[in-house]
């Protein structure tokens, strides 16, 4: 972080806490499988504006599929929408509509701006037993992005590397600016994410940049204090982040042992939401829209000529 950045972090005033929820259980696979859900179970989609969506998973890996084409996680379509999968243990592996099958080491991410449509499957890379650790990540998009042509990237661990901020805290940035770096994901709305590790009785002092009006601090591994009150493990901590003059906060872990939290924090779009599954458009009817292109086999518009479910069936360079 520049010397700038942290003159920032330490004259900024301090952002008020609105209210501390605790994470949810979610079950996003449909079956046995739970994860830890910041939002939207903890806060709303509306009052978390323009992030929907925060599952956090940290599971043994069943072990890797035993054919190229099979996927944990089934093909399944997405519409209206920003996707981040930050791995922080495990091996990421991903495949989509427009040709992409990467498997990434880890701490690294898979991003996509989806677009018009992707229709995409994830994992069955980590070894049997690795512990994999992460995040699934959605962003709504301002309403004029929402049918552009589809964008993506994957991310290994020397594009987002951990940055020394304070003694013993770290952090990663994912999204967004951070002194004079921008973070890999490129999402639509304007957000700043940013995954911090303390080690014990560290502390840490952020800013949100100006223009962003929503902040939420995920404490998802460890016991920390904020603005003094102590934060349980699985706790979202909602600031107020409508004053341009206060825009900080610290960080601490207790003495107890390390803490990890994840910084969400962007400018709201504040546009109607019609959310159905894997899609989130504007209206009702562009949903109705959405689902009818998915029945006449009309969906992505935008997809390789060749059967992508088939890694096979890719045409050779």
């Amino acid at each position: 972080m520049s010397s700038a950045q942290n003159e920032t972090c330490t004259d900024a005033a301090m952002m008020k806490i609105k209210r501390v929820p605790a994470a949810g259980v979610a079950r996003p696979f449909g079956d046995e499988r739970t994860v830890q859900q910041a939002f939207p179970s903890a806060v709303s989609e509306k009052e978390a504006d323009p992030f929907l969506m925060c599952d956090y998973f940290n599971m043994p890996s069943a072990g890797p599929v035993d054919h190229p084409d099979k996927f944990p996680v089934d093909w399944h379509p997405h519409r209206g929408m920003d996707i981040l999968s930050y791995l922080r243990s495990g091996l990421g592996r991903h495949g989509d509509s427009l040709g992409n099958r990467e498997t990434f080491e880890t701490p690294g991410m898979q991003w996509m701006s989806v677009g018009s449509g992707v229709e995409h499957a994830e994992g069955g890379a980590t070894p049997k037993g690795i512990v994999q650790q992460g995040f699934q990540i959605w962003l709504n998009v301002p309403s004029k992005h929402k049918m552009e042509d589809p964008d993506y990237g994957t991310e290994p661990p020397e594009s987002i590397p951990q940055e020394q901020v304070a003694p013993g805290a770290q952090a990663r940035l994912l999204a967004g600016p951070m002194g004079d770096r921008v973070g890999a994901f490129k999402s639509k709305a304007f957000v700043q994410v940013i995954d911090f590790d303390l080690e014990a009785g560290a502390s840490v002092r952020h800013a949100i940049p100006m223009g962003m009006d929503n902040a939420m601090l995920y404490v998802y591994d460890g016991a920390a204090t904020v603005a003094g009150r102590s934060i349980a493990p699985q706790s979202v901590v909602v600031f107020d982040a409508g004053s341009d003059s206060e825009r900080g906060f610290e960080l601490t872990a207790t003495s107890a042992g390390p803490v990890s939290a994840i910084l969400f924090a962007g400018k709201r779009l504040k546009e109607p939401i019609a959310w159905h599954g894997p899609i989130v458009m504007n209206t009702q009817a562009e949903i109705d829209a959405t689902f009818q292109e998915l029945r006449q086999g009309a969906f992505p518009p935008k997809r390789v000529p060749w059967d992508y479910h088939v890694i096979a069936a890719k045409p050779k360079i």
